[in-house]
């Protein structure tokens, strides 16, 4: 014999709808709400931050390559040295400090990929906060220094001597912006760390 309750199909009718995509799916799915979720979510904004922190210094690496190998090849001959110029020495040498600086870090987003002991939570993040805005403010800094003489250089010759100090003063700006951005990401997450 089939036992059927006569009282379920009307309570049934009469209980309101509940929507389970709104409600944010049944306790302890994956992808659902509470306490998962909120971890997941978690995971997944740490991650996106380490892959963005990661792909910003690899882009700052590869300017601050080119900053200082333009300026380097930039010798014309007579008064079109490179070395013959205060500011564009800065720029060579900071563009080389940039160069060591953002490949040691890739270097350990290598470390921490393999799984192998990287730094301290807390120490690693102030060496990526603090890292990221000296070298950036270094980058700023040889801007400022060489961009007023190459405009002045600029306004009585434009050559290819001149053409690559231009060139050399963009790539470092764009490792500036790369590391600046970076930064902003230390920061963030630095600020994220409840223990300091």
């Amino acid at each position: 014999r089939t036992f059927v309750p006569t009282t379920s199909t009307h309570a049934m009718a009469d209980a309101p709808a509940v929507d389970v995509e709104k409600a944010g799916g049944p306790p302890g799915a994956a992808g659902g709400g509470g306490a998962v979720g909120a971890i997941v979510g978690r995971w997944r904004r740490q991650d996106l931050l380490d892959k963005s922190g990661s792909a910003l210094r690899a882009a700052a690496w590869a300017f601050s390559l080119l900053a200082f190998l333009v300026m380097v090849a930039n010798e014309h001959g007579d008064w079109r040295q490179f070395d013959h110029y205060e500011e564009y020495r800065y720029i060579v040498a900071v563009g080389l400090l940039a160069f060591i600086y953002t490949t040691l870090q890739l270097v350990r987003h290598g470390v921490r990929l393999t799984g192998a002991q990287d730094l301290q939570s807390k120490v690693g993040l102030l060496v990526d906060f603090a890292g990221d805005q000296v070298t950036a403010y270094l980058l700023m800094s040889a801007l400022s220094a060489a961009i007023p003489i190459t405009n002045h250089m600029r306004e009585g010759s434009d050559n290819v001597f001149t053409d690559s100090s231009a060139a050399s003063i963009s790539m470092a700006f764009f490792a500036f912006v790369c590391l600046a951005l970076s930064a902003l990401i230390s920061g963030f997450k630095l600020s994220k760390q409840t223990y300091i």
